[in-house]
């Protein structure tokens, strides 16, 4: 028997339940570095259905969760909903959602905040506190206390306006930064929905042993992509504006202009890259970014995608960051290929009409 998916409309900020409808047409998917996303159809056969989704959808204030049969699949925000009806008069609501982790994009830091040699993490989780802390803030993002071991000074203003979400991305995507989520899950005791500030440093790694997938197999098919485009060897990034003389040019802080020598010697052609941090004020902060952004761009991360029959893995977005061991024989892997990926990505395609049940995942290497 297969599992089902089925919607569960709460409070966002309390998490009271609203109601539990049917979910059509289900798209969802979870990522460890963006915002997951999820989008289905409530089908409105009567006036009765009507008035229970009219009561229980307000986007931006309703809290999706997808269970997948009695587990917990995935949790976010409804933020547009489109009622529909067709040529015959049936009536359904269309509703898009981001993961919990899209709510730190709609919060901006409107007080000045400083640390000087604080562990990464605990910056890290000062940011979601002072975005719960507000009145009417708080959305229930818990976190335990681990720290990373990497100090870090920071300064942000409050006259940059910044979002939270983007605080927290500059912060991870820095020389021997880390990895961060809004995971969820069902506490095993109480039967509680717990959204949870996950940090990983240097990345986030689940479960305690590898998870086989052979193609043939349980691989249904994949995808190879090497992509040449973002690929640079020299690099040099912007800081903020330096001059506060108004009457002169302003003039924005530089880092130094990093470039891949053994490369070039290598008969590479010369590929520039920049980036910009416009709130960076502070030279070795804005170095260590030039030199991560470099290392990212010297050596482009080749990001495998694979569909997997879910009734033959024990896979669930809960895993994010887990180690899987692919083993690949056809004609591209002759030898067979076989390697460890660590998973970063899932989107999940429920069965219907006949359609099996299946997974993309996207993979780097671990």
């Amino acid at each position: 028997m297969m599992d089902t998916y089925r919607a569960l409309l709460c409070d966002l900020r309390t998490d009271q339940l609203l109601d539990v409808l049917p979910l059509q047409g289900v798209s969802l998917d979870d990522w460890i570095g963006k915002t997951g996303a999820a989008s289905g159809t409530i089908p409105i056969p009567n006036a009765q259905i009507a008035a229970r989704v009219r009561g229980a959808v307000e986007p931006a204030r309703t809290a999706l969760w997808i269970e997948r049969g009695r587990d917990l699949w995935w949790g976010g925000i409804i933020w547009t909903a489109t009622v529909a009806s067709d040529a015959r008069g049936f009536l359904s609501m269309q509703v898009q959602a981001g993961a919990f982790d899209s709510y730190l994009d709609h919060r901006r830091l409107t007080d000045t905040q400083t640390a000087v040699g604080v562990d990464q993490f605990d910056i890290a989780r000062a940011l979601v506190t002072y975005a719960q802390s507000a009145p009417g803030g708080d959305i229930g993002i818990e976190y335990d206390d681990r720290v990373s071991g990497v100090s870090r000074d920071r300064a942000y203003s409050r006259y940059d306006l910044p979002t939270v979400r983007d605080l927290l991305d500059q912060l991870a995507k820095v020389e021997n930064g880390f990895e961060w989520r809004v995971a969820v899950h069902r506490d095993a005791e109480s039967g509680r929905r717990v959204k949870r500030l996950q940090l990983g440093h240097p990345v986030i790694r689940t479960g305690a042993s590898d998870i086989v997938l052979d193609h043939p197999g349980p691989v249904l098919a994949y995808g190879w992509p090497v992509d040449g485009t973002q690929r640079a060897n020299t690099w040099q990034s912007r800081g903020a504006a330096t001059n506060t003389n108004q009457a002169s040019e302003s003039v924005p802080l530089m880092s130094a202009e990093l470039v891949a020598e053994d490369d070039l010697a290598a008969g590479w052609p010369r590929l520039d890259g920049t980036s910009d941090y416009s709130t960076v004020t502070t030279q070795s902060v804005l170095d260590a970014h030039a030199r991560a952004d470099w290392s990212t761009a010297r050596r482009p991360r080749t990001i495998p995608e694979i569909t997997v029959a879910l009734d033959q893995t024990p896979l669930a977005p809960a895993l994010l960051g887990i180690t899987v061991r692919l083993r690949i024989r056809d004609l591209w892997w002759p030898q067979t290929l076989d390697e460890r990926y660590r998973i970063v990505g899932m989107s999940i395609t429920p069965p219907e009409r006949g359609r099996p049940e299946t997974a993309k995942l996207y993979l780097e290497a671990a």
